[in-house]
């Protein structure tokens, strides 16, 4: 019997936490953590109340943006022809536990309120010089499935933009009350690394993303050109590092940032050489997130260190 109720309780558990992809969430502190570093460099002192606001909206714009993810690839068919890696393709819980697909579709109803919610307070103790960033944030979280992904320069940038200019100087602005041109060159580096991360994730995924109608890189140039676009994008991430330092944007300590150039070459060299073979890019997918993740951090530490 209790065996029986813990069983359900976890299979609960995971029809909601599913929706949410937990294990990917992790990026949302690294360009949180790079945001609040601009703002101590630039302003000295920050207050903690509004930092910890700061992540919780950040937080559920990445789990509203995934469940939306979840809910409409389950509604397009998408999920019941793509096959998953560790990095692509979903969670599976909605196409294991269909009835439970318009839990996803409230979890991120939900999570989109409160980030809209958290906005709106900023809005008023900051000003309306945030509300550009505000929106386009909401519009991309809700609009990147159903629509952006249609259109192979939108489904590019899109992701970039919404870790790196909205989050990072988000942050920033809302714990400073001014943009910076130090967060905005910050803001550079998840910008390209971000854009990498689903680019290469999109890898696995042409034809099943190409029968539901999807326009991403991979699919209108082909995943070859699509790994040396990918090799520019890691290549302008540390050219932003080092041109922001040159210009005295950033500490010289955010160099520290270059140190993942050890792992961004190899994971380059396997986009190129298979590209089109997704069991072996898998472990380069790996390292593709080891460099969005850790990238980030070692530039706000430099931030830190001053």
């Amino acid at each position: 019997m209790i065996s029986e109720a813990y069983s359900n309780f976890m299979k609960n558990l995971k029809c909601l936490l599913g929706p949410m992809r937990l294990p990917f969430l992790i990026l949302t502190p690294a360009c949180v953590l790079l945001g609040l570093g601009t703002a101590v460099w630039t302003a000295g002192t920050v207050s903690i109340p509004l930092v910890v606001l700061a992540f919780v909206g950040a937080l559920c714009a990445h789990i509203s943006v995934n469940a939306f993810n979840e809910y409409f690839d389950f509604e397009s068919g998408l999920d019941l022809t793509t096959k998953r890696t560790p990095f692509s393709g979903g969670s599976g819980t909605l196409p294991g536990n269909p009835a439970v697909a318009h839990l996803a579709l409230r979890i991120a109803w939900i999570t989109f309120a409160i980030t809209g919610l958290i906005g709106v307070y900023f809005l008023y103790i900051r000003g309306l010089y945030l509300l550009p960033l505000g929106l386009l944030g909401l519009l991309i979280i809700f609009a990147y499935t159903p629509w952006l992904t249609h259109n192979a320069l939108l489904c590019l940038i899109a992701p970039g933009l919404g870790f790196g200019p909205l989050m990072v100087m988000g942050t920033d602005f809302v714990l400073t009350g001014a943009y910076s041109q130090t967060a905005f060159i910050a803001s550079l580096v998840p910008f390209f690394l971000v854009n990498n991360l689903l680019l290469l994730n999109q890898f696995p995924d042409v034809e099943a993303d190409r029968k539901i109608g999807r326009k991403n890189f991979p699919i209108i140039v082909g995943t070859r050109i699509s790994a040396f676009v990918y090799g520019a994008f890691l290549l302008f991430t540390y050219l932003s590092v080092i041109a922001g330092v040159l210009l005295n944007y950033l500490p010289s300590f955010s160099l520290l940032g270059l140190l993942t150039i050890i792992i961004a070459i190899p994971a380059f060299v396997g986009a190129v050489l298979y590209a089109e073979n997704a069991s072996k890019l898998i472990p380069y997918m790996g390292l593709n997130v080891v460099i969005n993740i850790v990238t980030p951090v070692l530039v706000a530490v430099g931030l830190f260190i001053g």
